[in-house]
């Protein structure tokens, strides 16, 4: 089993000086839930190399154990400060593609076409896509058989209330919910922060950062069930 894990490359948190990139947890808990799974990973990132981590993510209050367990995992830091480009990934190569959250990705990934390429890539191949928090706005530009490709999929997403709990509402290029109901998608959320994600069909997506494990989670359980079907065909 292969997962692509795709990071943002962006680190500067739109107009306000202040700096961002991908939520740590959201990077920590799925490469953790993928690794005790055994399956083998490859980290990419637009820029390549070392994906700037969001310093609020890592503060005392946000600590979790994936985050622990990374942290005293050189071997893991490792990976992560190695992440290959993301232009010189194929579908191909990959069962499936987690999208990892945090700020990052609304200007790095929502209108990157090698994003969107490699996203229609997977999914015309018939492989899963998964993405939480802010990742689900990746698929903003993303289509399937010329509609949106959320259009008509159960989906979840960061929540308007998140959004503006954190005091980002007027920061970022578009709110996730917004986007991903203005699209088609059957939007659904829980209670901020939260742990929901939602599978629908080989579309995997998780509200917050509370969601990362559930979603990596489902990713391997919907790959599991992919296998099992592949083998009892044959």
């Amino acid at each position: 089993m292969k997962i692509l894990m795709v990071f943002t490359s962006h680190d500067i948190l739109g107009k306000t000086g202040r700096k961002t990139g991908f939520w740590l947890e959201e990077g920590a808990a799925p490469y953790y839930v993928f690794r005790d799974a055994g399956v083998e990973l490859t980290l990419a990132s637009p820029k390549g190399g070392q994906p700037p981590v969001d310093p609020k993510s890592d503060l005392p209050e946000n600590q979790t154990l994936p985050m622990a367990r990374f942290k005293q995992d050189p071997a893991a830091q490792r990976v992560f400060a190695t992440t290959e480009k993301l232009s010189d990934m194929r579908s191909e190569n990959f069962d499936a593609v987690f999208y990892p959250g945090g700020h990052g990705p609304m200007w790095d990934l929502v209108d990157n076409t090698d994003s969107i390429s490699l996203i229609e890539s997977f999914y015309n191949s018939g492989k899963p896509v998964a993405a939480v928090c802010h990742a689900p706005a990746v698929l903003h530009r993303v289509t399937y058989k010329g509609a949106p490709i959320v259009k008509g999929k159960r989906v979840t997403g960061f929540a308007n209330n998140e959004e503006e709990e954190v005091q980002l509402t007027d920061v970022v290029p578009f709110l996730v919910e917004d986007e991903l109901k203005r699209l088609g998608g059957l939007y659904e959320k829980a209670p901020n922060w939260q742990s929901f994600a939602i599978t629908d069909g080989r579309l995997i997506t998780g509200q917050n950062p509370a969601s990362s494990t559930a979603g990596a989670q489902a990713l391997v359980e919907l790959l599991a069930k992919q296998s099992t079907a592949g083998s009892n065909a044959a």
